[in-house]
């Protein structure tokens, strides 16, 4: 396995936060509060990104119409930020490729190095195994 630091170094990171725009769609956001992807949707939202949230619930949250899949959104993408189990994440980092995504952000424990060596090479940023409610605060 890599060290922690190849799937998503300081400078992509910051890339991904302060670049790569800011409609993020967030896979696995529900209404369920107790879902850490409840929560980072929040700080996204508090520091300036629009949420999308993607469940096959299709809710709205936090004042967002959710859609199902990301090939159900009818408007563009900048940034997918992945809440699923590593076995699928895999899938979701090839729909955010088809998607037209500049980056793929997968939560704290999403891991999958096939698929973050595929999105690479697709061309788009991406970072693993990090949060961006944790990283986001510590650009001042």
């Amino acid at each position: 396995m890599r060290e922690a630091a190849v799937y998503g170094d300081e400078a992509t990171i910051r890339r991904i936060l302060t670049e790569s725009g800011d409609t993020w769609a967030v896979v696995g956001l529900s209404s369920n509060r107790g879902r850490a992807a409840y929560g980072v949707a929040q700080v996204l939202q508090r520091f300036g990104k629009r949420i999308v949230p993607v469940h096959p619930k299709a809710e709205t949250v936090h004042g967002e119409q959710g859609y199902a899949s990301l090939a159900d959104i009818p408007f563009d993408v900048d940034v997918v930020d992945v809440f699923v189990n590593s076995d699928l994440a895999g899938t979701v980092a090839d729909e955010a490729v088809a998607k037209g995504a500049r980056a793929v952000w997968f939560q704290l424990g999403v891991i999958d190095e096939a698929a973050y060596d595929r999105t690479r090479a697709a061309g788009l940023d991406m970072v693993m195994d990090r949060c961006p409610a944790i990283e986001i605060p510590l650009l001042g």
